[in-house]
């Protein structure tokens, strides 16, 4: 089971930004699309946004525009910015790698937006 550290999150006020990193192993990596999930409470997780290996990049609509994911290869980390952030963001941010072997999951990063 692939293991994946998630770093960042926390509380920010609305109209902020915050940065979210995950890494895992270079294997893994390298043959994963790497991507950010999100669960708030009551609602069921959704994808927030993915880059696969060939860095092509898939964004929910409610963060297009204001959260950016990359991928740093040589890091073997995956940054999520999200930038003007709001309350609706507020949740648990999970990192997902998936690739043609599975799917892991971090335990999660929590994410609260608020005044």
């Amino acid at each position: 089971q692939a293991q994946l550290v998630e770093s960042g999150g926390g509380l920010m006020q609305p109209g902020g930004s915050l940065r979210l990193s995950c890494s895992t192993s270079r294997n893994i990596f390298g043959i994963s699309t790497m991507g950010w999930y999100r669960q708030a409470p009551g609602k069921e997780r959704e994808l927030v946004a993915s880059i696969s290996n060939t860095r092509r990049r898939n964004y929910a609509d409610s963060v297009k525009g204001r959260f950016t994911i990359s991928r740093d290869d040589a890091r073997v980390t995956v940054i999520l910015q999200m930038n003007d952030l709001k309350p609706e963001d507020t949740a648990v941010y999970y990192c997902n790698a998936n690739n043609a072997w599975g799917n892991a999951w971090g335990k999660g990063t929590l994410v609260t937006v608020s005044s």
